[in-house]
C-alpha cells in the first residue's frame, strides 16, 4: 500500500491526461496482483465460480427438472460469465471509496478513477474466460462469428460504462450510508433471477417480454448471449443499453461530484 501511495503522489503532481493514464494503469496492476497473491491456482480461479454455478443450474433444471433446452449447458455459459463482471462490480462497489479512505488523508488524486480501476479488472477478469467460452462452443459444433471483431468491444464498452456510473453512485453513498452495501447484495440478487440468464429469452411468456428492457442488465445479458450463440444482436437493445450507460454515468458523476468533498473528512 505504501509503494501503491508513492506512485500516487508522483503521479497526482502532473496534471495531465497521461498522469491519469498511468494512474490507472497502476491502480489497475495492483487490483490484479491483490486478487492473484499467493493463490496457487491463479486464473482458475477467476473462471471456477461462473463454472460451479453453471453446474448447480445444469443440474437442477435440465436433468431434475429436465428443461428442454438444446445446449442448455452453453446457454449457461454464455450468460454466466458476462454476468459474473456485472454481478462483481455491483457487489463490490461500494467499498471502492471506502478501501481508500486512508490514501485519501496523505495524497490528492482523482478519486474517481477508483471504480474505473476495479471495473477495467473485472472487465480483464471476463476477457480472459472468453476462451473458456470459446472452447464450450467447439464441444458443442459452433464456431465463433465474424461480428464478435465488432460485437465484443460494443457490449464490453457498454457494460463497462453502465458499470463505472452504478459504481460511483454506490461507492459514494456507501461512504455516508454503510446499509448500501447490503442493499447492493439485495439488488444483485433480485436483478440475477429477472434477467435472462439461466434462461432464454424464448423462455419468457409473450406478455413479460414488453417489461423486459425495464431491467437495465437485461438488453445487455440478451445480447451478450445472442452473440456468442448465434453471432447477432438486437440493435433496439443496444440502443437501451446505450441510453442505460449515458444516464447511469451522468447520474453517478453528479452524485460524485456533489458528495466527494466530503469524503475525507466521513471516511
Amino acid at each position: 500500500m505504501l509503494g501503491i501511495s508513492q506512485g500516487i503522489s508522483r503521479l497526482s503532481d502532473r496534471r495531465s491526461i497521461e498522469s491519469y493514464r498511468d494512474l490507472l494503469i497502476l491502480l489497475v496492476q495492483k487490483d490484479l496482483k491483490i486478487r492473484y497473491k499467493k493463490n496457487v491456482l491463479g486464473y482458475l480461479w477467476s473462471i471456477a465460480s461462473p463454472l460451479t454455478f453453471a453446474l448447480v443450474y445444469y443440474f437442477a433444471f435440465q436433468i431434475v427438472l429436465q428443461i428442454r433446452a438444446e445446449g442448455y449447458a452453453l446457454i449457461l455459459i454464455s450468460g454466466l460469465f458476462p454476468w459474473q463482471w456485472f454481478a462483481n462490480s455491483l457487489g463490490s462497489s461500494p467499498s471502492y471509496f471506502l478501501a481508500t479512505s486512508q490514501m485519501l488523508r496523505k495524497v490528492r488524486f482523482p478519486l474517481s478513477i477508483v471504480p474505473l480501476a476495479a471495473n477495467l479488472n473485472n472487465m480483464i477478469h471476463f476477457l480472459l474466460s472468453l476462451p473458456v467460452v470459446l472452447f464450450m462452443m467447439l464441444i458443442y459444433d459452433k464456431t465463433p462469428s465474424w461480428s464478435w471483431i465488432y460485437g465484443i468491444p460494443i457490449l464490453v464498452t457498454l457494460q463497462l460504462i453502465m458499470l463505472h456510473g452504478v459504481s460511483l453512485i454506490l461507492a459514494s453513498l456507501n461512504v455516508f450510508l454503510r446499509d448500501i452495501e447490503r442493499v447492493a447484495q439485495i439488488i444483485t440478487q433480485f436483478t440475477f433471477f429477472f434477467t435472462p440468464i439461466i434462461y432464454t429469452v424464448d423462455m419468457l411468456p409473450p406478455e413479460y417480454l414488453r417489461w423486459l428492457p425495464l431491467n437495465p442488465a437485461a438488453p445487455l445479458m440478451v445480447n451478450w448471449r445472442s452473440l456468442i450463440l448465434d453471432g447477432t444482436m438486437d440493435w433496439g437493445y443496444v440502443l437501451f443499453s446505450v441510453g442505460y450507460a449515458l444516464l447511469f454515468l451522468a447520474l453517478g458523476t453528479w452524485v460524485f461530484n456533489k458528495l466527494s468533498s466530503r469524503f475525507a473528512e466521513v471516511a
